[in-house]
């Protein structure tokens, strides 16, 4: 694999979950994209049903440091079109020397073999994300023939600032996430974003993963009911060690749903502002959230006008690798 026979290459193993996130914290060093890793959330990557370490994973070493990583994650349709996402990255210090471009061919030697087990005969892209400040990884992208695709806005709210004020809806029932709404919760997600560019559903086994992390945080998340149907939801997370390193508590927000029904009714501004107020409440400082710039939904003005302001931008990067 490596053109510099003094590195090693093998795939990641759980028991590399440590050397893997000295590595992300090390990245975060000189990135500043507001991403601490700890070792447990790094296990839980592991654990993602759309992961397989042994064959979707490569890890560089230099001796006994980790200092490049790729991996890749299968979606759950290929509607029209599977996209796989990549992720990866290279130690600062061990910049420039081509690390990056080894991970990316690899990446794209890798996934056919997993795509088709999953999805036989359907067209296959990858796709991955830079952050638009850091222009190295943004060239990489484009050197290996990456389109950017779509624009991400990175948005946060100072909790300390008095919240609007977001009557719920008339007909509306908001209520808190329990093991019992959990299939509630899923639809709504799964039907509110429908209609939203590069998503696809989630399936039993995801969803599972996505609210059992160790993030979630039902107290902070809510769904709401009209004639007895659920129309909307709010997903609340805290990553603790984004509030060890930062020192101040962020309610992150990965999820705002409505479905059809519900829309232009003021119910995903109820939404957010509860869990914005109840996460205030238990000493939060700030909550964050990540939006298409482009939403059909209107969500950026939304957030606008809840006193969400751009903190950063994302660009989805695509590369088709197997064509329909």
């Amino acid at each position: 694999m490596s053109e510099d026979q003094k590195f090693s290459w093998r795939p990641v193993t759980g028991a590399d979950a440590a050397d893997l996130t000295a590595l992300l914290n090390a990245m975060e060093t000189v990135d500043h994209q507001d991403e601490h890793a700890s070792e447990e959330e790094t296990l839980e990557g592991f654990d993602d049903p759309g992961c397989d370490l042994p064959r979707g994973s490569i890890a560089a070493y230099d001796g006994g440091t980790m200092i490049g990583f790729g991996m890749l994650t299968a979606r759950m349709s290929a509607d029209p079109v599977h996209e796989m996402y990549v992720s990866g990255g290279v130690r600062p210090g061990y910049r420039r020397r081509g690390l990056g471009g080894q991970i990316l061919r690899w990446a794209e030697q890798a996934a056919p073999a997993l795509h088709q087990e999953r999805f036989p005969g359907r067209p296959l892209s990858l796709a991955g994300y830079a952050q638009a400040s850091n222009a190295g990884a943004v060239a990489l992208y484009a050197a290996h023939g990456y389109t950017r695709a779509r624009w991400f806005r990175g948005m946060r709210r100072d909790l300390t600032v008095p919240l609007p004020d977001a009557a719920v809806p008339a007909g509306i029932e908001i209520a808190g996430f329990t093991a019992e709404r959990s299939q509630d919760a899923m639809l709504v997600r799964n039907e509110s974003f429908r209609d939203h560019w590069g998503s696809t559903e989630y399936a039993e086994d995801g969803w599972a993963h996505f609210v059992g992390q160790q993030a979630f945080r039902p107290e902070f998340t809510f769904l709401a009911y009209g004639d007895g149907q659920p129309l909307g939801l709010v997903v609340g997370m805290e990553y603790v060690a984004d509030s060890e390193a930062t020192g101040h508590r962020d309610l992150d927000v990965p999820l705002v749903g409505t479905r059809r029904a519900g829309r232009e009714r003021g119910i995903a501004s109820a939404l957010l502002t509860r869990a914005m107020t109840e996460a205030r409440a238990a000493g939060f400082g700030t909550a964050s959230l990540g939006v298409d710039a482009d939403s059909p939904s209107g969500a950026v003005g939304l957030y606008e006008r809840l006193g969400f302001t751009a903190v950063g931008t994302w660009i989805s990067q695509r590369k088709p690798l197997i064509q329909a």
